[in-house]
């Protein structure tokens, strides 16, 4: 099964849109239809960015709601510890915390739309970076 870090920004996407990629890709985490992969402080992460007052209001929905898909999504993944702290990775600041995860839990694929700061690091450490409907792509003709 392939092992598939979701960048904040996908989270975030699939969260606020019913429709897309991004929020297909969430409920097919849901469904173990991959593996989650996620450290503790990359769920943090989620729960912080989620919480914000204009994507509760955007998603309609409240924080008890953020809890329960965020419970959810923390039930299904495998937890990554950071065993070595490979930082600087080569990706921008912000995104170091994606891109250990993806390293630390042995990643095939960190699925972002920041492919731009993403794909030296992936390159770098082995594994693919794709844009949400690039990888829901790959992963329906996995399943024929």
């Amino acid at each position: 099964m392939l092992r598939v870090v979701l960048d904040t920004d996908v989270v975030v996407a699939g969260f606020l849109s019913p429709d897309g990629a991004s929020r297909q890709l969430l409920l097919d985490a849901l469904d173990v239809k991959f593996t989650l992969l996620a450290s503790t402080t990359l769920l943090l992460e989620y729960e912080s960015v989620l919480r914000r007052k204009e994507h509760t209001t955007r998603a309609r929905t409240t924080e008890a709601g953020v809890t329960e898909i965020l419970d959810g999504l923390a039930d299904v993944c495998r937890k990554v510890v950071f065993d070595f702290s490979w930082r600087p990775t080569g990706a921008h600041a912000d995104d170091e915390l994606v891109v250990s995860t993806a390293i630390n839990g042995n990643a095939d694929t960190l699925v972002t739309f920041n492919l731009k700061d993403m794909r030296p690091a992936g390159s770098r450490f082995g594994f693919e970076v794709e844009r949400p409907r690039e990888f829901l792509s790959r992963l329906r003709k996995r399943e024929t």
